[in-house]
């Protein structure tokens, strides 16, 4: 992308999310597909947003398996947003009052060529979304056992109790913008426990498992390089590029927002 960007980042998911609620007309709405680092990247992905939450009402985060966009292992979500407020499009502050988010990551299924992703995994998702595009449908917190779970809840205890500790356990949960800002407003909003990191037998396979590492240690990376570049350091951060390409075989790229 060559437009300037209130927020110039190197982040080139940032500068796509900046593009599109910037170029969103009053009481537009959009459904975009990011990885989880737009969700929880500090400096200018914070503030990028919090721009977001004050432009728009983020009123739906939807948390997908693992792997279906991008490579094996990358994890993705989808932002539902409209411009302004349904009673005010062309309110430009504090847009966002709540966000509600769907997780149908947590001790899922795998999926892959063998096991694809269809649209009846969705159907959960699409009944408590609501028949408004803009989510202003009324909801309730909850849903427990879906397609694909690994770890059901059983029938019984949910039917039996109201409890805050089974709200613990629901796919489906709001979040308030204050609870939000506590979190210096990372989107990265997590609460069920994931069996899979303790039982051996729900691991993902080992190339997944390589690709998540992988995809981790890239992005520490790209945030430790924009930090040096933010603090003045451009001929170390350009140094160290260098270094990376040299052994990776690949070729040196000028460093973005260095220019």
């Amino acid at each position: 992308m060559t437009r300037t960007f209130v927020y110039p980042t190197s982040n080139k998911q940032l500068c796509f999310m900046q593009h599109i609620y910037n170029s969103l007309e009053p009481g537009g709405r959009a459904a975009v597909v990011i990885p989880d680092n737009v969700l929880f990247e500090g400096g200018r992905g914070a503030e990028i947003r919090t721009d977001l939450m004050h432009k728009c009402n983020l009123h739906t985060i939807l948390r997908l398996p693992t792997g279906i966009f991008y490579a094996a292992g990358v994890k993705t979500n989808v932002l539902f947003f409209q411009k302004g407020t349904p009673g005010n499009p062309h309110q430009d502050k504090d847009c966002t009052t709540n966000t509600w988010v769907y997780d149908l990551r947590t001790n899922m299924q795998t999926f892959g060529k063998r096991s694809p992703f269809t649209h009846k995994y969705l159907e959960s998702f699409e009944a408590v979304y609501g028949d408004d595009a803009n989510g202003q449908a009324k909801r309730e917190e909850g849903v427990y056992n879906i397609l694909g779970c690994t770890t059901p809840l059983n029938d019984e205890d949910i039917k039996s109790s109201d409890s805050p500790e089974l709200i613990e356990n629901a796919r489906w949960r709001k979040f308030s913008r204050e609870f939000i800002k506590a979190k210096n407003d990372s989107l990265d909003i997590t609460w069920l426990k994931d069996n899979s990191v303790t039982d051996a037998a729900n691991l993902p396979e080992p190339d997944v498992l390589a690709t998540e590492a992988m995809t981790e240690l890239t992005e520490a990376l790209r945030e430790m390089n924009q930090l040096m570049i933010d603090l003045g350091a451009i001929d170390q951060a350009e140094g160290q590029v260098a270094l990376l390409a040299e052994e990776f075989g690949l070729e040196k790229k000028v460093i973005e927002g260095c220019e």
